[in-house]
């Protein structure tokens, strides 16, 4: 009996990507689905299921090859972990910042303005005495470069990240072409 190439190693294989495919595709979808993408998300879940589809039809046609079960398995598994790297490439949304620092910020809210960023602060108490508790509003994309500022004036500041669902008026970073666009329309100050 000639090997079996294609059903012993090509499928499987296809099997495998198949399953990163539309574990990754349902990653994003769902993370547009909780950004309000009404029109996009479902364009993702029909891919999703598509080749879902494809994958679990090769399945049931062939119960006795196991190995198929494993390629489904590993591609499941993978697919979580490129969709949790494609989602935190795409960076969608934006982010509350909370800073808390206990020695003076006042150094870090400059650079944070001076950056473009909307800044909210105010002196507070807190259980350990008086503290600088700084808030922000910011794109996703732009976390790790807050972070750095954040520790390039107090590493030993404490903050927190949140997801925001949506954002009304207030200070946002804009890049020139942004401005220029803005400005043209009216809707933005010299």
């Amino acid at each position: 009996m000639p090997f079996d190439f294609w059903g012993i190693i090509v499928v499987p294989i296809l099997i495998f990507l198949a399953r990163i495919g539309d574990v990754s595709i349902g990653t994003v979808r769902i993370i547009f689905v909780s950004k309000g993408y009404r029109y996009l998300a479902p364009l993702l879940g029909f891919f999703e299921v598509f080749i879902w589809l494809m994958a679990m039809t090769k399945i049931l046609q062939n119960l006795d090859r196991w190995y198929y079960y494993f390629a489904y398995c590993g591609g499941f598994a993978t697919g979580n972990f490129i969709g949790i790297i494609l989602e935190e490439k795409i960076a969608i949304g934006y982010t509350a910042v909370r800073v808390i620092s206990r020695v003076p910020a006042d150094d870090l809210i400059k650079q944070l303005q001076d950056a473009g960023y909307g800044v909210t602060y105010d002196t507070a108490e807190g259980s350990t005495g008086t503290v600088e508790v700084i808030y922000t509003i910011i794109k996703r994309s732009e976390l790790q470069a807050m972070i750095s500022l954040i520790n390039q004036f107090n590493p030993k500041a404490f903050y927190t990240v949140e997801d925001v669902k949506a954002v009304s008026e207030g200070i946002h970073r804009f890049t020139n072409y942004q401005k220029n666009v803005l400005f043209k329309r009216g809707r933005m100050g010299k």
